[in-house]
């Protein structure tokens, strides 16, 4: 978006190519802001989406994550009500349960794996020449890493994609196809849950099986599922694309990484940092908040836009809207904070570390052509569609 930013909109396709004026308009014009048409309330600036993070009182999960009234109705959840629309103390119990799996120990235990799938992807890009590298591998990646946390079967895991795209649509207005989704998904974990009964493995639901239906029921192994196929693909494949966007765009900061390679693994944080995937969820207000001179009365939807706060001047510096790969991060706002800290976050740490470091070593005069490449509907999460990849 360019010229002078009047106002605020919900994006997707198109129009996440430029998002960061209306977000420093936000900022600096509108830090409550109100969005009439929607009737939502929009907070940009960095201590504002941090506090209403933590406070879980007060910005509630439990009536979906996305500014539509009626979400969970529209999805079709029910009883199966995944763990990022519970609020404490639910989510923390649970939470607990599964974070086992998730510890940077635990993650790192999948490298190797994730290592060899990335150098094989980029062994036979580098063979195709001129590829699209979200279809090569920034997609297949995280899908291959949720499905192996899951314990899905290889010849299962293309319907994935197809459950997120449509469960994403749900936020552009496309309820049906959502619910369709839904009900699809729910019914493969469920037929999962139950040969894992019999056939257990190392993964996830047969961990969570195991605990039995007193300790973790059905339904909540099924929210956990959606959890993880909705929220865990797309994210990562954002985090993968505006890396590679920021690494052809600032080739100073590339040349450091080619430098110091060690340098990579410190800087991820301010990969995430820019490019927060995740661009904003909303939350719900459970009691009439004053902020900013605006009142955010209780039951209104407040969307907490990260990615605004990440670029934040009062947070990061004069410099806050620059890629350098040297800064010095305390706190950012891409996993969010507090009870809802994202629970995939060393996994989506580690994809990015594999995937930059492979690719600075194997292609290291690669380039991306963002002039040429789609953005995926959807007002939530930014990330490329298709991004056209030279090899060098």
């Amino acid at each position: 978006m360019t010229g002078t930013v009047t106002g605020f909109t919900l994006r997707g396709g198109e129009l996440w190519r430029d998002p960061w004026a209306d977000y420093a308009w936000l900022r600096g014009e509108s830090p409550a802001h109100h969005d009439e048409a929607g009737d939502f309330y929009v907070l940009s600036r960095f201590d504002d989406v941090w506090n209403a993070a933590r406070d879980t009182d007060t910005f509630s999960s439990a009536s979906g994550l996305t500014v539509a009234y009626g979400e969970m109705e529209a999805l079709g959840i029910g009883e199966n009500v995944p763990m990022v629309f519970l609020d404490p103390p639910d989510h923390t119990q649970f939470r607990r349960l599964v974070s086992r799996g998730f510890t940077p120990r635990s993650v790192a235990e999948l490298e190797p794996m994730i290592r060899e799938f990335v150098r094989d992807r980029l062994e036979s890009i580098v063979d195709a020449g001129e590829s699209d590298i979200v279809e090569r591998l920034f997609k297949p990646l995280p899908s291959f890493v949720v499905a192996h946390y899951l314990g899905v079967p290889i010849e299962d895991r293309s319907q994935f994609e197809a459950w997120t795209e449509a469960i994403v649509a749900a936020s552009s207005g496309n309820s049906a196809g959502a619910s369709d989704a839904f009900s699809e998904l729910i019914s493969y974990f469920s037929d999962l849950i139950e040969r894992r009964r019999s056939d257990p493995g190392d993964d996830l639901v047969s961990m969570l099986v195991a605990l039995g239906d007193d300790t973790v029921g059905v339904m909540r192994i099924l929210g956990f599922a959606f959890t993880m196929v909705a929220g865990g693909n797309d994210t990562a494949t954002g985090l993968l694309g505006g890396a590679a966007e920021l690494l052809t765009e600032r080739l100073d900061q590339r040349a450091k990484l080619i430098d110091a390679p060690a340098l990579i693994e410190e800087s991820i944080d301010e990969f995430l940092r820019l490019t927060s995937p995740v661009q904003n969820l909303a939350r719900t207000a459970t009691r009439d908040v004053e902020l900013h001179g605006t009142t955010i009365p209780a039951g209104r939807k407040v969307l907490l836009c990260y990615a605004a706060a990440n670029r934040d001047p009062l947070e990061f510096g004069p410099t806050a809207e620059e890629f350098d790969v040297e800064r010095t991060i305390n706190k950012f706002m891409t996993f969010s904070y507090g009870a809802h800290h994202c629970l995939g976050a060393s996994a989506a740490r580690l994809q990015g570390r594999v995937v930059i470091e492979e690719l600075l070593s194997r292609c290291p005069d690669f380039a991306v052509d963002t002039t040429r490449a789609d953005y995926a509907e959807g007002p939530y999460v930014r990330r490329f569609r298709s991004l056209p990849f030279d090899p060098g």
